[in-house]
């Protein structure tokens, strides 16, 4: 290869590796959806994407997408502020919803877009006690007036007691529709996609990538949700009561566990719990199991049952909404346990708990069962605790017997009142 051909390539390669002068390198617009419950893990997902797009030297706006109920006030706080510092050109996209903590979100970027047929508003906090209302308040309107919005529409969003003549009367959240928002100039741009949007707001790009919402984030939000927390909660209880009615650990005590996972594990993800919470629940757990198996209910039951709700209040992402979910699941796991009673026996999943065959004597089957009636009027003590069955002692022989519903202790006196078939029923003699 002669010299010229040499540096020929030489120069080419070196031609083909500097960047080209003049070519726009702001071309690309990134969309980050923000939906459903606003909780940690959105903003845990928000900040990694920013990331991701800052680290993108031809990203040139990003387009935060919302569509929300609302959520945690401190996560709206913090998404609200990652927006707010962000150096590239910010703009919020409401596509058919920002309700309550979606409020705060929507007014820290750059400009404000919303679909037809969108709202925005209705952002009273809960509880609405004066000092949170006051404190919210005052983030509104200061992230209001830092992006130069009408802080009065902004804050009576949230406080019934403003009132703007024409806009809103004195004792209602203000709730804007899409078309009242752009007549009051709340807005910059009504819109029904990402195009329309940057058209007209004169943002040029070549390129327009929807980052997608990580599973755990979607998954996070489901199993927090205010109409799954309850099932969850209700399913757990009442495969626990199974356990408690059947002998060893089976279908009731997995579908009981499982549920309760379900509901710890998606507040860990949501950012709601961490490990120490599920700790407080086991303990509660283990005391329920001491409990089984001690007389009466005392120390261990009680502490059991209460470090459980208390677990379920410290996992969930508001007091008001366990205490709502905890109540719901109460009553429901109340009916399911009358419905067990009453009508368990007949079903075939009891056979395990109930013998149902019948031993007729044409089987090859004998009973000894018609010499108990001797110990009708007969005194025992109790030397296992009858819950209500157990056994007792009387004359020197051991029997299997179930008291009239009572729990009695052991090492109580009891006479035995009457025998049907096989079961010995005794009453504690005071």
């Amino acid at each position: 290869m002669t010299k010229r051909k040499f540096l020929i390539i030489l120069l080419l390669c070196l031609f083909l590796t500097i960047p080209a002068v003049g070519v726009n390198q702001g071309e690309t617009v990134y969309v980050i959806q923000i939906q459903g419950e606003i909780n940690p893990a959105v903003h845990q997902y928000l900040k990694s994407s920013l990331e991701r797009v800052n680290a993108d030297p031809k990203a040139r706006a990003v387009i935060i997408e919302i569509d929300t109920l609302g959520g945690l006030i401190k996560s709206a706080e913090e998404i609200s502020k990652t927006i707010a510092n962000e150096d590239l050109h910010t703009i919020s996209y409401v596509n058919t919803k920002a309700e309550s903590a979606g409020v705060l979100i929507t007014i820290s970027a750059d400009h404000i877009a919303m679909a037809p047929g969108g709202t925005i508003g209705s952002a009273e906090p809960i509880p609405n006690t004066e000092k949170t209302l006051s404190y919210w308040a005052g983030e509104l309107r200061t992230m209001a007036q830092e992006k130069g919005r009408d802080e009065e529409l902004v804050v009576a969003m949230a406080d019934v007691s403003i009132e703007i003549p024409g806009v809103v009367e004195r004792g209602r959240l203000l709730n804007l529709t899409t078309r009242e928002a752009s007549e009051l100039n709340f807005l910059d741009v009504v819109a029904t996609d990402y195009e329309e949007i940057l058209e007209k707001l004169g943002v040029d790009y070549e390129n327009i990538i929807l980052l997608e919402v990580p599973n755990r984030v979607r998954l996070a939000q489901f199993l927090t949700s205010s109409y799954i927390t309850p099932i969850l909660l209700t399913l757990g209880f009442i495969g626990l009561l199974v356990e408690l009615f059947t002998p060893g650990f089976g279908v009731g005590g997995t579908v009981g566990l499982v549920a309760f996972g379900l509901y710890f594990g998606g507040s860990i993800l949501a950012g709601y719990a961490g490990g120490g919470i599920v700790i407080i629940f086991l303990i509660g757990i283990a005391l329920l199991t001491i409990e089984a198996f001690a007389p009466g209910f005392g120390v261990a039951g009680l502490g059991g049952l209460l470090a459980i709700a208390a677990s379920i209040v410290f996992a969930a992402n508001s007091i008001v909404t366990a205490i709502t979910s905890l109540v719901i699941a109460f009553i429901l796991t109340i009916v399911a346990a009358i419905l067990l009673l009453k009508y368990g026996p007949r079903l075939r999943f009891f056979d395990k708990v109930v013998l149902g065959a019948e031993e007729k004597a044409e089987l090859g089957y004998t009973s000894n069962y018609s010499r108990y009636n001797e110990f009708v009027g007969e005194v025992g003590i109790v030397k296992t605790f009858l819950r209500p069955a157990g056994t007792i002692e009387v004359n020197g022989e051991l029997l299997d017997v179930v008291s009239e519903g009572d729990y009695i202790e052991s090492g109580t006196t009891v006479k035995i009142i009457k025998v049907e078939g096989r079961r010995i029923i005794v009453r504690k003699i005071d």
